[in-house]
C-alpha cells in the first residue's frame, strides 16, 4: 500500500517535465527573439559601414525567400521565377524615386501593390500546372524579365541596359548621428520584422491553416470547404509582395538597379537559400539569407578559378550536416537536450 503512490510519482516525473517545458517554451522563445533583436540593434553601432551593408543585404535576402517560403513552403507551389517578382519590385522603387522624386516610403507599398497584382494575375494560369510544369512556367518568367527591362521601348523608364541609379534616403533629422548605411540598416530591419511577424500571424490563423491544408491534401482540403484555386492565387500574389518589398529594399542599399541582375541565377539562390534555412520556416529564411550572400563571397575569397566547386563541396557539406534546414537541424538539437533530462528523471527504477 505504502509502495504505489510512489509508482505512480515516479511514472508521473516525465509528464510534469514535459508539462513545465510546454509552459516555458513560449518564454523561451520570446526571449531568443528579444535577445536577437537586441543584438541586431547594436551590431551597427560597432561594425564597419560595409559589414553594416552586407547584414542590410542579409535582412533583404530573407525577406525574398520569407516569399518564396510563403509559396513554396507553405503552399506547395514551386517557383523559380522568384527573381522577376524582385527586379519589378526594384524598378518599381528606381522608376518612382529617379524618375518621379516619390519618397521612398512610399516606393515599399507601390512595389508591394505592383506585384501583388502581376502575381495574383500570373497564379491564374498557373492553376492548371503543377510541380515542374508550374516550375518551368516561372522559370519561363524569371528568364523574359532582364529582356523585358532591356526592351528599347521601355528604355524610357527602366534606363535599358545602362539602368538607373537611385538616391539613397538619409537619415531623418532627429537621428542625425548614424550616418546612412546604418538607418538605411534600421529601416530594413523595422520593415522586415514587421513583414516577418505578419507571416507568422498568417501562418498560425485560419487563413494559413487553410493554405497548408491545400499543401498536404488539396482533395481533402476542397472537401472542407476551401477553395483552392482561391487561396493559391492569394498565396502567389501575398508572395510576389513579400519579394518585391524586398526588391524595393535592394534598390534602396545598392542605389543601383540594371537587367542582369535580376536573372535565373537569383531565383536559384533564392531557393537555395529556402531549402538551407529549412523549408516551410520562417526564423530559418534569414539563415538562409545569410547562406546566399556569404558563402559565394567566402568560396570567391578562397579561389576565383574554383569558386563554383568551392561553393558547391560547401553546399553538399552543409546539406550532408542538415539535410532538414537549418531550422530542422536548431529543432533536432534542441530535442534532444530536452529528452536528456527526461530520460535520466524518468529513466531509474524506483
Amino acid at each position: 500500500m505504502t509502495m504505489l503512490p510512489k509508482i505512480e510519482s515516479a511514472a508521473a516525473v516525465p509528464v510534469i517535465a514535459e508539462q513545465t517545458a510546454s509552459r516555458q517554451r513560449p518564454t523561451i522563445r520570446l526571449a531568443i527573439i528579444a535577445g536577437s533583436i537586441l543584438l541586431a540593434l547594436v551590431i551597427p553601432l560597432v561594425a564597419s559601414s560595409f559589414v553594416t551593408f552586407q547584414l542590410t543585404e542579409v535582412l533583404i535576402y530573407g525577406l525574398a525567400i520569407l516569399g518564396l517560403n510563403l509559396l513554396t513552403g507553405f503552399n506547395g507551389q514551386f517557383s523559380l521565377g522568384h527573381s522577376a517578382f524582385f527586379g519589378l519590385g526594384a524598378y518599381t522603387a528606381a522608376i518612382l524615386i529617379h524618375n518621379y522624386e516619390v519618397s521612398y516610403l512610399l516606393t515599399l507599398p507601390a512595389a508591394g501593390l505592383v506585384c501583388f497584382v502581376v502575381g495574383f494575375l500570373f497564379g491564374f494560369p498557373a492553376l492548371r500546372l503543377q510541380n515542374l510544369y508550374l516550375a518551368l512556367a516561372t522559370f519561363a518568367l524569371a528568364t523574359a524579365m532582364p529582356q523585358i527591362l532591356k526592351f528599347h521601348a521601355l528604355e524610357g523608364w527602366t534606363g535599358g541596359v545602362q539602368g538607373l541609379v537611385v538616391d539613397q534616403p538619409d537619415p531623418p533629422e532627429f537621428l542625425s548621428v548614424i550616418d546612412g548605411d546604418q538607418w538605411l540598416y534600421y529601416f530594413t530591419l523595422v520593415v522586415v520584422l514587421l513583414l516577418f511577424a505578419a507571416a507568422a500571424s498568417l501562418v498560425h490563423s485560419r487563413t494559413g491553416r487553410a493554405i497548408m491544408a491545400i499543401r498536404d491534401n488539396p482533395i481533402a482540403a476542397a472537401a472542407m470547404g476551401i477553395n483552392p484555386s482561391l487561396y493559391k492565387t492569394l498565396t502567389f500574389g501575398l508572395s510576389a509582395t513579400y519579394t518585391g518589398i524586398a526588391g524595393a529594399l535592394s534598390a534602396l542599399a545598392v542605389a543601383f538597379v540594371a537587367p542582369d541582375s535580376f536573372t535565373i541565377f537569383l531565383s536559384i539562390s533564392l531557393l537555395v537559400g529556402l531549402v538551407i534555412g529549412g523549408v516551410g520556416s520562417i526564423p530559418g529564411c534569414l539563415f538562409g539569407g545569410l547562406f546566399v550572400l556569404y558563402v559565394p563571397n567566402i568560396a570567391n575569397s578562397v579561389s576565383t578559378g574554383l569558386a563554383g566547386a568551392i561553393y558547391g563541396v560547401i553546399l553538399l557539406i552543409v546539406i550532408f550536416v542538415m539535410p532538414a534546414g537549418a531550422a530542422g537541424f536548431v529543432r533536432l538539437a534542441v530535442s534532444r537536450l530536452r529528452q536528456t533530462p527526461t530520460t535520466s528523471a524518468g529513466g531509474g527504477k524506483p
